[in-house]
């Protein structure tokens, strides 16, 4: 068997390591010249020096949103020493250490672009360019597994008049550095993690900063300079942004922080993947195997999560069917049980941009891959710390980050304050 695994970020290395260790042969294909997908800094925007879009959402002094002892692998966690919300280049040097300790690079070609995948009777046909020769080479695989991560397609709304503003508008996706927002009059639109984070970077240096978002902002005090304002209603004839409490403000930048659609642009019409308004990939049983063609699955669509402990166990479980060991319920009782997800979903209230959302049902949802797969599950602990740093963030986004974790055992754990 050899299987296709599209990127070489956390979701591909998982892929690849437990593809490996089920003596299972495998090829990473991976855009750019190093692995570690969105979590590769670059002070660049747009496109590379092939032509190729730069696929990295990360900006200066990035820190993540969950602490580094439930952000690691099972088999492979962050080193212990330091704080626990450690940055952006800790996480890369984290990842490609993970990728030497299970001996990874072999199997990944780097600047390789997948242009087209298509179904090749009950196998899959995969074309891709090297950027650096330009040869395009194509080959029949057994299977594919598409880990190209969330963070690749922005979604900017149409705001109401938009052309009548005059200053500069960018998506979070290219912001790099608070500088160029020096004694600005900043608009962030959208109230998310990464809002709100670029919103207090920017505040360090920006005369003023507006917040703008449809739901409750986080609880906490924020920065003099910061605003807390509803949706945008338009922008009027003087080129300023009038909000739909009635208050008008004049900006100098706008800033997206609208998040991301699901983009598999390279799967040709024929794989029969379908994406509803941005953010609910369709026919998808335990949001990761493709119903209608099973030799495809997606790894890490699911989002509020601890991410590579999810990626990790969604390795593990289709590697099971890959081996033979766990074998699919019928085609229909799949159906049965995306249709009732869905309905549970939908009786919680949440909208068709939550329909991959875990949070905290994510125990759950780990439970069901171990029982079926007869795995190990996710320890109880780390969704334990993810639900506590979701209530830390709603009760005060601007100290979270001043805690400090300890795992005691694989049920529970302890939290220290630090001054920062």
């Amino acid at each position: 068997m050899l299987v296709a695994v599209i990127g070489a970020g956390a979701a591909g290395l998982a892929s690849a390591r437990h593809l490996s260790s089920q003596k299972i042969k495998c090829e990473v294909f991976e855009m750019t010249a190093e692995l570690g997908g969105t979590w590769v800094y670059t002070d660049k925007v747009g496109t590379d020096c092939y032509g190729y879009p730069i696929h990295t959402a990360m900006y200066k002094n990035l820190r993540i949103n969950l602490p580094k002892e439930a952000s690691g692998f099972p088999d492979f966690p962050i080193p212990e020493e330091g704080e626990s919300y450690v940055s952006q280049e800790v996480v890369l040097r984290f990842l490609n250490g993970y990728a030497d300790h299970f001996k990874l690079r072999q199997f990944i070609k780097f600047n390789h672009v997948v242009a087209e995948i298509r179904p090749f009777g009950n196998k899959w046909e995969v074309k891709a360019l090297n950027k650096i020769t330009q040869q395009t080479t194509i080959k029949v695989y057994d299977s594919v597994m598409v880990c190209n991560g969330h963070y690749n397609s922005p979604i900017c709304p149409t705001l109401q008049e938009i052309k009548k503003f005059n200053g500069r508008i960018i998506h979070s996706y290219n912001y790099r550095a608070n500088t160029p927002y020096k004694n600005q009059r900043v608009l962030i639109i959208g109230g998310g993690p990464s809002g709100l984070d670029i919103g207090s970077q920017i505040s360090e240096v920006a005369k003023q900063v507006v917040i703008s978002h449809r739901k409750k902002l986080p609880n906490g005090e924020f920065p003099p300079n910061v605003i807390k304002k509803p949706e945008v209603l338009e922008v009027n004839n003087e080129g300023q942004v009038e909000f739909v409490d009635g208050t008008t403000f004049a900006f100098d930048s706008i800033l997206y922080c609208t998040g991301y659609k699901y983009n598999f642009s390279f799967l040709h019409d024929d794989c029969r993947v379908t994406v509803e308004e941005f953010y609910h990939v369709k026919r998808l049983y335990k949001h990761m195997i493709h119903i209608e063609k099973p030799t495809m699955c997606f790894i890490g669509i699911p989002f509020n999560v601890c991410a590579f402990q999810m990626m990790d166990i969604q390795a593990r479980f289709y590697c099971q069917y890959l081996n033979g060991t766990m074998e699919l319920p019928p085609k229909e009782l799949m159906y049965k049980e995306v249709e009732e997800d869905l309905a549970i979903r939908k009786a919680k209230g949440y909208s068709k941009s939550q329909m991959h959302k875990l949070a905290r049902d994510q125990q759950t949802y780990f439970d069901s891959l171990a029982v079926s797969a007869k795995i190990t599950s996710v320890l109880p602990v780390m969704c334990k710390i993810w639900n506590h740093v979701e209530t830390s963030i709603l009760s005060d986004f601007g100290s979270f980050r001043k805690q400090n974790f300890t795992v005691l055992n694989d049920e529970s754990f302890v939290v220290e304050c630090h001054t920062v």
